[in-house]
């Protein structure tokens, strides 16, 4: 029971931060008139009115809970705030359903960015604005996620940073308690989010377009505030501000605090995660623009490699937002670009997939193995840049990865259950795992996933919401041992 009231009492805080952004689209509402005034006031009484009844009543509850408590905490927070934050979308929306409403608002939470909206450019600027709100905050969400909620569950906040960062974040590089590690990352998420904002409206954006598509690409969450996603600006230096920050989002951001602290850009050298990825994505997208310009996609060179790079970069970083309609490209660039999604971001980033150094982990392991094949007694340890990996950390990346695949494969069967062809559901549950965005055919970048039926629907919210926790926090609650004291 104690237990109950400490989730009770944390999720009940969270549900009062909520009412607050909340409160914050019904002054935009109120300032533009945009008519959504009434549905966000609603939504912020409700919403503040259950977390206070929730809050107050357990404050004398324990602050410690246990890692079964924990994994809990996770689980409710991620899936049931969503159902609070549908409350302006079905307010002012009385047609959308539930379904709906709450695919959108997951999309937003996990920094997916997939849309069952259209007429996003007649949307009310208080509705887009929290649509946008939803993705940077669950950018944020996912640092919290990272030094205040796995330390509860039994991997402390320097050591998670440590171990993922060999041999660039060391602990005397962060603040030594969680809270002042979550605060300064957040300090570091916020000021680039400003440079973002800025640097968007110097390129030729409104102010409003700056703001959403910033808190958009920080968060790698992918909304937009037009239909046609960032091809609405059909602009250059737009895409190239939007490239850039993307690949600063999918960073590391303990890297990103320790290069700003130290005003240098050795940790960034320093990174592997870095150094691999920008080698990866960066050289995918010349070869992508080779291929498009080979196969008279684009009529120069400069052109295709001009929307290979942004295209490619928004979708291997889990960002998801589109200048082009790339599926009608040749299918290699579309389906190299989601296999990217699935690897190409660094752990402690805002991006979703396997990660750079799960990946990197797996293949060092792989080499070892066939090291070990030609030199059978040898001893030999692996070793990321200074760092040596222990046995349990690979033993963790292995089973981690069997049920990343094992859960895409499972969940594409059940969307070919019902009827969808192949294509379309590989890439909606790919995308959707990976917190992508758009797949192709039925759900690719001209179009978007309204047309899914609700059982559809809600395995792509199963999808997200398993890709966005990292699987174990949702998979473990099945497992019998789990419940046992």
């Amino acid at each position: 029971m104690t237990v109950i009231f400490t989730i009770v009492h944390i999720f009940g805080l969270v549900t009062i931060g909520f009412s607050g952004l909340m409160a914050t689209c019904l002054l935009t509402s109120e300032i533009a008139k945009d008519g959504a005034a009434t549905a966000f006031l609603e939504s912020t009484l409700i919403t503040l009115l259950l977390g206070v009844l929730m809050f107050y009543p357990t404050l004398r509850s324990p602050k410690k809970i246990s890692r079964q408590a924990g994994f809990l905490l996770v689980a409710v927070t991620w899936s049931m705030i969503s159902v609070f934050c549908t409350l302006p979308l079905l307010l002012y929306m009385p047609e959308l359903s539930f379904t709906d409403a709450y695919f959108e608002v997951v999309s937003g939470l996990t920094t997916t960015g997939s849309t069952v909206l259209s007429g996003l450019d007649n949307l009310p600027m208080s509705i887009n604005l929290w649509r946008h709100e939803l993705t940077w905050i669950g950018g944020m969400g996912i640092i919290v996620f990272a030094v205040a909620i796995l330390p509860i569950l039994g991997i402390g906040g320097m050591q998670l940073f440590v171990a993922e960062s060999p041999g660039t974040v060391k602990e005397s590089d962060l603040p030594p308690r969680i809270a002042q590690t979550a605060k300064a990352l957040w300090q570091t998420y916020a000021l680039i989010t400003f440079a973002c904002i800025i640097a968007l409206r110097l390129a030729g954006t409104s102010w409003f377009d700056a703001v959403c598509h910033a808190f958009a690409a920080m968060s790698l969450g992918g909304f937009s505030t037009h239909d046609n996603s960032v091809g609405f600006f059909d602009s250059l230096a737009v895409e190239i501000v939007l490239t850039v920050f993307q690949l600063l989002a999918a960073m590391n951001f303990a890297t990103h605090f320790v290069a700003l602290r130290r005003q240098s850009l050795k940790p960034y050298f320093k990174d592997i995660e870095v150094r691999f990825m920008l080698v990866l994505i960066l050289g995918s997208s010349v070869f992508a623009a080779v291929v498009l310009w080979h196969a008279g996609t684009y009529p120069d060179f400069f052109t295709a490699l001009r929307h290979a790079t942004f295209n490619l970069v928004t979708i291997a970083t889990d960002c998801g937002f589109a200048s082009q309609d790339f599926n009608q490209w040749p299918i290699f660039v579309p389906m190299w670009m989601l296999f990217l999604s699935s690897i190409s971001v660094s752990s402690g980033s805002t991006g979703g997939g396997i990660r750079m150094i799960r990946t990197i982990v797996l293949m060092k392991q792989a080499r070892l193995e066939l090291f070990k094949f030609i030199h059978p007694y040898a001893i030999k340890s692996m070793k990321i840049g200074d760092t040596v990996i222990k046995n349990e950390i690979v033993t963790s990346v292995t089973g981690f990865i069997f049920l990343y695949f094992i859960s895409i494969v499972i969940l594409v069967f059940l969307l070919l259950l019902s009827g969808m062809d192949f294509l379309s559901a590989f890439t909606a549950i790919v995308a959707s795992f990976n917190n992508a965005g758009p797949g192709l055919n039925e759900v690719g970048p001209a179009t978007n996933y309204a047309s899914l039926s609700d059982f559809q629907t809600s395995v792509c919210i199963l999808a997200m919401l398993l890709g966005r926790v990292q699987i174990f926090s949702i998979v473990i609650l099945f497992v019998p041992e789990f419940w046992k004291k």
